[in-house]
């Protein structure tokens, strides 16, 4: 089975601060660590990465910041989804300071 890539996009409010959105980054980042299976107690986020947007296209559509992680199953996106409470933690902080969010997952190679 192939592994579930998730695809995060971020466009931040006007007005919120650097700091703000730096700090935001860096928490999202940090789920890689701090989201534990429910059976092992261990990371289980296979990869995660993430940045501003730095595209020359100009096709962001006011998207400014992406991110990329990828778990092994679907079970354990689902789990990160809908159970996990480091990922609905960082969900409630971020609720405020997003004016849009894209989301998009796929199996690698399944069309």
């Amino acid at each position: 089975m192939a592994s579930i890539t998730h695809v995060v996009l971020f466009q931040f409010k006007d007005g919120v601060s650097p700091d703000v959105v730096q700090t935001t980054c860096a928490s999202l980042l940090a789920l890689k660590e701090n989201c534990l299976h429910p059976l092992t107690q261990r990371p289980y986020i296979l990869s995660l990465k993430g940045g501003r947007d730095n595209s020359p296209e100009g096709l962001q559509g006011g998207l400014t910041h992406g991110f990329v992680a990828e778990f092994a199953t679907v079970e354990d996106r689902a789990y990160y989804l809908e159970k996990d409470p480091a990922h609905l933690g960082f969900i409630a902080d971020v609720q405020g300071l997003v004016v849009k969010a894209v989301v998009l997952d796929f199996a690698d190679g399944v069309f």
